[in-house]
């Protein structure tokens, strides 16, 4: 099965996110390695690295939205462009209801829902995507905290 321009946008959108995600899970994970105890010890360490993780979860939630727009506005672009599609054939056959009319229109609402239908799953990946870095982030903070 070949993947659409919309699917393939929507997985290089993922893909993207899902790799930011990652690297900045594993930078946490660096700094805490070289990080010396005596500094882990100190109070100033634990508000620095609590602050670093408050901007690293404000960070994911500003990428997420914007991920999400861009979802949407992908999705909506799609819906446009098949009703305005079916209104073109409507156009060309004179309104008059006929066979290449119906099916345009029927294409017209399947491609529609289908669209609504894969936006809502990326857009799930996406929060998903978010609260596991998001746990992750707290995991790093609740470490630093003890």
């Amino acid at each position: 099965m070949k993947l659409s321009h919309f699917t393939k946008r929507l997985a290089a959108v993922g893909r993207t996110i899902a790799t930011v995600l990652f690297l900045a899970a594993i930078a946490f994970v660096w700094q805490g390695t070289f990080l010396n105890t005596d500094a882990i010890a100190a109070p100033h360490a634990t508000l620095i690295a609590a602050d670093l993780g408050d901007q690293a979860q404000d960070k994911v939630q500003e990428d997420a939205g914007r991920a999400k727009g861009f979802i949407r506005d992908t999705a909506d672009r799609v819906e446009e462009t098949a009703k305005k599609n079916a209104k073109r054939v409507e156009e060309a056959t004179d309104g008059d209801g006929n066979f290449v009319e119906r099916r345009a229109k029927k294409d017209a609402a399947r491609i529609e829902k289908r669209a609504e239908e894969d936006a809502a799953r990326t857009q799930k990946a996406v929060d998903n995507t978010k609260n596991a870095v998001e746990r992750t982030i707290d995991s790093i903070k609740e470490a630093f905290s003890d």
